[in-house]
């Protein structure tokens, strides 16, 4: 799922709400380089305007034509595009890409609204649609599942699959928290230190004041979610790291220098952490990008965090020749 996905959900309600008939078309299966994964939605007027994308060129123009030229199926429909190569160029799809459709008429507009107030409250949810009958229901999901379709049942995802536990409520973890709800991220704030909560009023994400490796315990990080440290209190930040690093999370960062990393290091050592265990943290937390504001800073670390997700080695790190300037300045870096 991502957030394209809940607005086209949005407007699609809204269209319906209208009175016009409205079509939802969801990418089905896809070979070659097709540009749209599967799952991607995308939902068409009777009138012809659309909103939402499966290929990002010319099939999204094919649909519109069809339904502008009555093509207005009444059950869900598969539909084919890019079978041949020919066709595929035709429709811009590169190396012979091949997209299966599912074009279906909305009947109701309630199980949408269902879907968006249980996103709202950052639950993942699953829409079934039966093929045979139309039918539509709306379940509990769990991350970590995926888009199916068995030619008979689809069954699509719609919340936040992936979770970022960001320790201190400063100004970088704002423009952090921002950055990572446009990609999808159920964020949390974490900050017992009372003068801080009060400034927290980001829309979208959730403030705790409890103790960072209570939280963490609480949450029971699994491999979809993210732990970033950015107090510069090791009270604080060391406590979170020592759950953090212990658990499944895929990514566990701190900001910090490389001197005040290799003394952090030091410490946890100190404690029933494994060295491998250790070796996950990523500090200086992002990629060296030569930023130095907030907002920089943040988009290293978001970077590097969405490199670790897709299993990308983060190669664009500090080089070793830094590492006497860190040492003498002892500054904060995100890379």
């Amino acid at each position: 799922m991502d957030s394209l996905d809940l607005q086209v959900l949005t407007q699609a309600r809204d269209w319906f709400v209208a009175g016009h008939r409205v079509w939802l078309v969801t990418v089905l299966e896809t070979w070659g380089s097709a540009p749209r994964p599967p799952g991607a939605l995308l939902a068409l007027r009777d009138d012809g305007p659309v909103v939402g994308s499966v290929s990002g060129g010319c099939v999204e123009d094919d649909l519109i034509a069809r339904v502008r030229g009555g093509e207005r199926v009444d059950i869900p429909t598969l539909v084919h595009y890019g079978v041949t190569k020919e066709e595929a160029a035709r429709f811009g799809l590169p190396c012979g890409g091949t997209l299966r459709l599912l074009q279906e008429p909305l009947r109701s507009a309630d199980w949408i609204d269902e879907v968006l107030a249980r996103t709202a409250r950052h639950e993942l949810v699953a829409r079934r649609l039966d093929l045979r009958t139309g039918a539509v229901q709306v379940e509990s999901a769990a991350r970590g599942e995926a888009f199916s379709f068995d030619g008979r049942t689809l069954r699509a995802l719609f919340g936040p699959r992936w979770r970022l536990l960001i320790v201190g409520a400063g100004q970088l973890s704002r423009v952090l928290a921002q950055m990572a709800l446009a990609l999808d991220f159920e964020v949390i704030c974490c900050d017992p230190r009372e003068e801080y909560g009060p400034g927290w009023d980001l829309p979208g994400t959730i403030f705790s004041t409890a103790m960072p490796d209570d939280l963490a315990l609480e949450l029971q990080l699994d491999p979809h979610s993210a732990v970033v440290a950015l107090t510069h209190d090791p009270k604080l930040d060391d406590l979170v790291l020592l759950e953090a690093l212990k658990s499944s999370a895929f990514y566990v960062g701190a900001l910090g220098s490389r001197a005040n990393t290799a003394r952090r290091r030091e410490r946890l050592a100190m404690f029933d952490l494994a060295p491998e265990e250790i070796a996950r943290l990523h500090g200086p937390i992002g990629l060296h990008l030569g930023g130095r504001t907030p907002a920089e800073i943040a988009v290293a670390i978001l970077a590097e965090i969405v490199a670790v997700r897709h299993g990308v080695a983060p190669v664009q790190k500090k080089p070793e020749a830094a590492v006497l300037a860190d040492a003498g300045a002892d500054r904060p870096d995100a890379g």
